[in-house]
């Protein structure tokens, strides 16, 4: 599915477009709906009793009274008797039309986020990587807004049109030569919505755009304030962020003065016709043809039609914008990439084993930035029968024919130098994306053949920044799991997290800031890894995980690691030493692919490649201070748990 944009020099029919989709909303709420036009249509329809009221007011109060020269007081109770019942019906219409049309709007709308929020959720990491931030917020909020903005004056819309039949009847039953000046004035307002709709859809569509423009660069200023502050970039976030807002003033300023124009004509449009009533009705009147009370009827029933045509115009007037919101929420939910899951299951207990057989994947093309014909959901293949590819197999791969295969209960560490694709085969591991060619295999069975949820259930990944929400540490470590304390405890002492968590003011209920501000980067590391322990994965990958945190935290970390490794296969991504000289196996990647796999002491002695990375890492962190002495690589395991698949790239 893609999105429904124009064509260049082309314009959709944005009023039928419009209606079709506003349908979709009342089926939605069809009962609610149908209340709230049963209150429009008590507010209108009381006012065309209100003209009838007071032509007989007009005829049996009014002038009598000016003739007899004093009024009959109980004909002047009746009528107003008669405009109180009016009035009241009247006010019933109005509650009952915004009561009940707010309620329909608002649950659309939280219907329609919850529809937006999930289907993010669904989308796999590759779809989100064509798509900013800023953008997926607009669509599950500015663009929800306007979808159904319509919804609410509709009612009282549809209100209006039962009065303007029953008005032109009424009209023409009254004086047929004064509705003629009815039937001329509403084809004039249909004109004018057409060309309104015409001219204003492209200019919704490029502020609804831009929205999300302003949305994503405001983003990345809050998200990196520290860097903005830091830096003294102030001035320059500003700026960009400047540049953005002013091109979204300037489309709205451009659909405003639009709109500015279309309103007051839409309010105007039937003044000439009551004048002109008016003045034909007092022509009538002299020769004989209608009398005064004919003459107010049809001059009340005029000002009353000036309402259906306000009426028409709010609805007509959003539409072009709702055809833009509702286009751009629609393109999410349709959105192909979804990640197809088998039905098959993991029984197995105990650690996990890992192949990968030749995986091979390059990151999807980003969508261009400010083109308003651009679908960021389309496939390019166009077929929409075949979800979209989870990354751009013409670009260079980032995992290029990865082969290797991990034991269960081992402990593999994977380096190599920075853009080497480490973090990109974590990415494969836990099926956040998938590859393009090969396979990634849990104890024989490819991911993609697994039941939803096997993978996560399975495997858990540390990333190397650590995500806390604004929440507590019990939360943040349970995630809404039922585990009790004693389970957190027991993790956050297997991560080392334990003492300064104790020492925080409210221990486990201590609130840790928005992305966990109130930690530092090493201890919002462990209780990331506290988070993955607590859940006895099968196979823990840990990204990096540890490397903010202190050596001899590091060390009692890893320690604990390899002394349970036969709970869990795990699979490090890691530049210390300290932490290499842990791993069953090592594997060295570079530029994609594998080009080193052996223990430790071998690929020193046999890669000078390998040498060289951990020497240099090493030396530039003794430099810094970070480590005050040649690591300790005594504590490797033996035994081989890394086979070779295919032959090794020449180091």
């Amino acid at each position: 599915m893609s999105e429904r944009v124009a064509e260049p020099g082309r314009q959709p029919g944005v009023i039928g477009q419009g209606f079709a989709n506003l349908w979709r909303g009342v089926r939605g709420e069809p009962r609610l709906f149908a209340v709230a036009t049963v209150g429009g249509c008590l507010f209108t329809l009381t006012g065309v009793a209100n003209s009838l009221v007071l032509g007989e007011a007009t005829d049996r109060v009014v002038i009598p009274a000016i003739r007899r020269g004093h009024a009959d007081w109980s004909a002047v109770a009746l009528a107003a008797a008669a405009l109180s019942v009016v009035g009241l019906a009247r006010a019933l219409g109005m509650l009952l039309r915004r009561l009940a049309g707010g309620t329909v709007v608002f649950r659309l709308q939280a219907r329609h986020r919850h529809a937006v929020t999930r289907q993010y959720l669904r989308l796999p990491l590759s779809w989100h990587q064509r798509h900013s931030t800023g953008t997926l917020l607009s669509n599950a909020n500015s663009d929800v807004e306007a979808a159904w903005a319509p919804v609410m004056p509709l009612p009282f819309a549809l209100g209006a049109l039962a009065m303007l039949v029953v008005a032109l009847v009424l009209l023409v039953v009254t004086d047929p030569v004064l509705a003629l000046i009815g039937f001329v004035i509403f084809p004039t307002f249909g004109v004018l919505n057409v060309w309104y709709g015409r001219r204003v859809w492209p200019l919704y569509s490029r502020a609804q755009q831009l929205r999300g423009e302003v949305s994503a660069v405001a983003h990345e200023s809050f998200d990196g304030a520290l860097v903005v502050k830091t830096l003294g970039r102030e001035d320059d976030e500003t700026a960009r962020f400047a540049v953005r807002a002013e091109q979204l003033r300037d489309a709205m300023i451009h659909a405003g003065r639009l709109r500015g124009l279309f309103d007051p004509v839409m309010e105007a449009l039937p003044n000439p016709g009551i004048l002109l009533v008016l003045l034909v009705g007092a022509i009538r009147i002299d020769a004989g043809a209608m009398d005064v009370g004919q003459l107010v009827r049809v001059a009340y029933l005029f000002t009353l039609l000036a309402f259906p045509l306000r009426a028409f115009g709010w609805v007509f007037g959003d539409l072009p914008r709702e055809v833009v919101g509702y286009d751009r929420v629609d393109a999410v939910l349709r959105a192909r990439g979804h990640e197809a899951y088998g039905p098959r299951t993991l029984t197995a207990a105990g650690p996990a084993s890992l192949r990968l057989d030749a995986a091979t994947y390059a990151y999807p093309t980003a969508d261009p930035i400010g083109d308003a014909t651009a679908d960021p959901t389309a496939d390019p293949t166009g077929d929409p029968s075949e979800p979209a590819s989870p990354g751009d197999p013409s670009a260079r791969p980032v995992v290029d024919a990865v082969s290797f295969e991990v034991a269960a209960g081992s402990v593999v560490a994977i380096t190599g130098r920075t853009g080497a694709g480490k973090s990109s085969l974590v990415n494969l591991l836990a099926r956040l994306v998938d590859p393009q060619a090969g396979a990634v295999l849990l104890d024989g069975v490819d991911l993609r053949e697994l039941a939803a949820g096997e993978v996560s259930r399975t495997v858990a990944v540390v990333a190397q920044q650590a995500f806390l929400f604004d929440d507590t540490v019990r939360a943040n470590v349970t995630l809404g799991a039922d585990n009790t304390d004693d389970d957190v405890w027991a993790a956050l002492r297997r991560a080392q997290a334990d003492g300064f968590v104790a020492a925080l003011p409210d221990g486990l209920d201590t609130m840790v800031g928005e992305r966990g501000t109130s930690l530092s980067g090493g201890q919002r590391q462990r209780i990331g890894l506290a988070r993955a322990l607590i859940r006895a994965p099968r196979l823990l990958v840990l990204d990096d995980a540890i490397a903010s945190v202190d050596p001899r935290v590091e060390a009692a970390i890893l320690a604990d690691l390899r002394e349970r490794a036969g709970a869990s296969t795990v699979v490090v991504v890691v530049q210390r030493r300290s932490t290499i000289a842990l791993a069953d196996e090592v594997i060295h990647l570079d530029a994609g692919r594998v080009i080193g796999r052996g223990r430790h002491e071998e690929l020193l002695a046999s890669s000078p490649r390998y040498a060289a990375l951990l020497t240099a890492y090493e030396a530039a962190a003794r430099a810094a201070g970070a480590i005050p002495a040649p690591a300790v690589s005594g504590l490797a395991a033996s035994g081989p748990a890394v086979r070779e698949l295919e032959p090794e790239a020449a180091p």
